[in-house]
């Protein structure tokens, strides 16, 4: 569960991050103000299409305003089409690079632009390796998930109705769906960051944070009575529901969204830091593992630092650092269910 800790935590300063949309490189003079004969390299751009030598089919507009498609092999491809790569935003993108590479001529170092650092696109994707770590992690949401079913019923005994023994099959079970879920997002949010998969981004952060703190609390206090989980979950879920709905439907909030998953995520950490203290659960290490590595890893996200070779930033490398730490913990997730079999199945004998 600690590694769920730390991914709710990522999303929580992710969000913190994302507050800051006004960057130093949108007030960047050579960027903003008036070049190209007293106009701004991005009015330069809507109006002529170009920046430099780098010219855009659909920037061309007729004499009532309307853009030109032209013949179909003039036109955008479709891969770029679906993620609204318009006028304004590729003349944007080419303005930053543009920007960023007079920036490196006089030795300065690279800045952010509407909250993100300058990356360089790859077939229309924002932040490639963002993307392929995120779909990596996704991947291995779904290896340890596959894993922990095949144990439970093609290894593990099970009764006579063919149920498992585990207790918090379901539960695990859930938060797989909701994890894979997660990052699915995280990596098309990285792809493309429109306002619609900003908050599908947010939503499935939450609900995933809001559902690990539902398995905390009924693994923590070992609550096994079904009438005692509805008690306990249905006012979480209620809760995350509307914070979710408020996000989508009212408010995008960032500063009440970031309190109420950093709130969340406290509340996991110290439930799981006392429950990994008192328990003799025999893969205890793997759990103080996981919540190490995850807190030394969320340093990343903390001090920040400029993609390497517009590719590779900080962002990026937690990414990385989250494959094998999904991998411990779903190895944990593991050894606990084989640990209550063993413990349940000694006890009915």
């Amino acid at each position: 569960m600690a590694q769920c800790l730390w991914i709710a935590l990522f999303f929580a300063l992710s969000f913190l991050a994302r507050v800051l949309d006004a960057s130093a490189g949108d007030s960047d003079p050579l960027y903003k103000l008036k070049v190209y004969r007293t106009l701004a390299c991005i009015e330069h751009c809507e109006k002529t299409g170009c920046v430099g030598d780098k010219c855009f089919q659909h920037c061309k507009l007729s004499s009532d305003g309307n853009p030109i498609d032209g013949p179909w092999y003039l036109q955008e491809p479709l891969y770029q089409r679906w993620k609204q790569w318009d006028c304004r935003s590729d003349c944007r993108y080419h303005c930053m690079l543009a920007r960023e590479e007079a920036r490196r001529e006089f030795g300065d170092k690279p800045i952010k632009y509407h909250g993100k650092w300058p990356f360089r696109r790859v077939y229309g994707i924002q932040e490639p390796v963002s993307v392929a770590l995120a779909a990596l992690n996704l991947a291995m949401q779904f290896h340890g998930w596959v894993s922990f079913f095949i144990l439970l019923y093609y290894k593990l005994p099970l009764r006579p109705d063919r149920k498992t023994f585990y207790e918090y099959t379901g539960l695990w079970h859930i938060y797989g769906i909701l994890a894979m879920n997660a990052w699915f997002w995280n990596a098309v949010f990285h792809s493309r960051d429109v306002d619609l998969t900003e908050k599908l981004d947010y939503s499935s952060g939450v609900a995933l944070l809001g559902f690990t703190l539902i398995l905390a609390i009924l693994r923590a206090f070992n609550v096994r009575d079904e009438a005692s989980r509805v008690m306990v979950a249905a006012p979480l879920i209620a809760f995350v529901t509307t914070h979710i709905l408020y996000l989508n439907f009212y408010n995008l909030d960032y500063d009440l969204n970031m309190k109420v998953c950093l709130v969340m995520g406290i509340a996991q950490l110290l439930l799981w830091t006392v429950w990994a203290g008192v328990t003799h659960h025999p893969s205890r290490w793997k759990l103080w593992v996981v919540v190490v590595g995850g807190a030394l890893a969320m340093l990343l996200e903390i001090y920040d630092f400029p993609p390497y070779r517009g590719f590779v930033d900080a962002h990026a490398v937690w990414h990385a650092l989250a494959i094998p730490f999904t991998y411990l913990w779903w190895s944990f997730v593991k050894d606990d269910s084989e640990f209550r079999t063993a413990a349940l199945t000694k006890k009915g004998k």
